[in-house]
């Protein structure tokens, strides 16, 4: 069971590695697809189309509406008979391109229909500019002070206007719904020679223009929102590819380890069974028992087979008991243990390998230290895996130094201090991975599996503890498991007897757990 808090060497391995992973590079390879690519751009038709029948389908009241008004005011001038016929048929013509906006929103037609409604997008405008033409030929004869004319003028500018916000999708498709009554009117005003009529006849023509690049500018603004949005949608859907096979291997690959762990943790028995059998087989040939091996190569060929045995089964434990972790298999037998007993004995245990180098063990244990609520078997697991790698790369006639005491939280801390070779920053999340291993260890100092520290880190993860490794090259190496205040046990004060008075202090029973 590893760590997976932020600072765990699982993340700093990931964090490492996740530039160079195979989503990542899938999505910076599209993102410079679609931002460098030099194909033709996307027309959009369809949608422009959807937003051109969505704004006609939205003034299918306004329009009218305006044409009664027009009408209304022009009936004044010129009858309201004739001002009547033109509102009928331009109201009509106006209606008819609502309706085959509405129908063309309800059916979403393909891409191949879509050549066909534009045509009937085309006679449609082609019908209502018709109907706007008759009102640009329409005079007064009885005007002659030319208010008339300025009607004509203000409502033809208007008229280029709503166009413009109607049908700007449409691009210079739009001309064919504003520019022929334009054209009328300033040919109209043209032809009478009067200043006053020539100004209004340009200002219409130069309206017109400015209002066709208006709508431009608005397609454009349209056409860029909607690549956008395709880039964004291409985007999130590489996006989702990607995180489904993550996910895909991700699962796997927890599967494939989970079996793993569950088969080698089902392998105890199979695994020490046979090794138990060359080890005490070769001890009782090494001690001759049954009598003289009778030739000296044969008993340094027992002491190698005995050696062998023993480091592989230390080998396989340390699989077995990582893997049983990793399963969650591995359940606590808590109790109180004195930490300080855990590690003096542990510095027994390998006080002669450390003799045999010249090493100096040095204890600095705090005084009157309670007990803790550990399993006594995973907390001398800890001290002697932190221990043993510190002789294993501390060298000859160096210190090591053991500590135990107090933390600031009002926890207990087992560090382990030592003067070996010391590892790079950069190889710390490599060490504290399984198998992992650090280049200047493995060339100055005996080989290990690289087990040692991952276990420290998972036993420390159990106990709800933390695990910290500080080290600068050829400066040694620092290694810290601290138990929380919640682990350690306090003695309650003594308890005093209802019937004499007198006192008694309580058992281990009757401690308590500090938090």
């Amino acid at each position: 069971m590893r760590d997976r808090s932020p600072t765990s060497p699982d993340k700093n391995i990931v964090d490492k590695t996740k530039n160079q992973s195979a989503t990542s590079r899938l999505v910076k390879d599209l993102r410079h697809r679609v931002s460098q690519s030099n194909s033709a751009p996307i027309a959009y038709e369809r949608e422009l189309m959807q937003s051109f029948a969505e704004n006609h389908r939205n003034a299918f009241v306004a329009m009218p509406l305006f044409i009664a008004i027009v009408a209304v005011i022009a009936g004044n001038y010129v009858g309201f008979a004739q001002a009547g016929w033109w509102f009928l048929l331009t109201g009509l013509a106006s209606g008819l391109l609502a309706v085959i906006s509405r129908r063309f929103i309800r059916e979403k037609p393909d891409e191949e229909a879509l050549p066909r409604w534009r045509s009937t997008y085309f006679l449609a405008q082609l019908l209502v500019a018709l109907c706007w033409c008759i009102f640009a030929l329409y005079g007064c004869s009885s005007c002659s002070d030319g208010t008339y004319a300025i009607l004509q003028f203000s409502t033809i500018l208007v008229f280029q206007a709503i166009t413009m916000m109607l049908s700007y999708a449409f691009g210079s498709s739009l001309l064919l719904t504003s520019a022929p009554p334009t054209l009328v009117l300033a040919a109209t005003f043209m032809m009478t020679l009067e200043a006053a009529h020539m100004i209004m006849g340009g200002i219409v023509l130069g309206s017109q223009f400015f209002f066709y690049l208006i709508a431009n500018r608005f397609k454009l603004s349209v056409l860029s929102i909607l690549n956008h949005t395709s880039e964004k949608e291409v985007l999130i859907a590489e996006l989702e590819t990607a995180k489904s096979i993550s996910e895909e291997a991700r699962r796997r690959a927890e599967e494939a380890n989970l079996a793993k762990s569950r088969f080698l943790a089902t392998m105890s028995h199979e695994l020490r069974t046979p090794l138990n059998a060359i080890l005490g087989f070769s001890e009782v040939m090494q001690t001759e028992v049954l009598g003289p091996l009778g030739n000296e190569s044969y008993k340094s060929y027992v002491n190698d087979i005995n050696n062998s045995g023993k480091h592989l089964l230390n080998v396989i434990n340390e699989i077995l008991d990582l893997s049983r972790i990793e399963a969650g298999r591995m359940e606590l037998a808590e109790e109180a243990v004195k930490l300080t007993h855990i590690v003096e004995d542990a510095t027994q245990m390998l006080q002669v390998k450390a003799r045999t180098k010249n090493i100096e063990l040095i204890s600095q244990f705090e005084g009157n230290l309670p007990q803790i609520w550990a399993d006594e078997k995973a907390v001398r697991q800890v001290a002697l895996n932190l221990l043993s790698n510190a002789l294993k790369f501390t060298p000859n006639g160096g210190k090591i130094w053991l500590k135990v005491g107090w933390t600031s939280t009002g926890g207990q801390y087992l560090a382990v201090k030592d003067t070996g070779p010391g590892i790079p920053e950069e190889e710390i999340p490599v060490v504290l991975s399984s198998f992992g291993q650090g280049s200047i260890a493995i060339k100055s100092a005996e080989q290990g599996t690289g087990l040692g520290l991952p276990i420290v880190q998972a036993m420390m993860h159990l106990h709800d503890g933390r695990f910290e490794l500080k080290s600068k090259l050829r400066e040694g190496t620092e290694v810290i498991a601290s138990f929380p205040r919640s682990r350690v046990l306090e003695v309650m004060p003594p308890v005093a007897t209802e019937a004499t008075g007198a006192t008694r202090p309580r058992t281990l029973a009757s401690m308590r757990r500090a938090g």
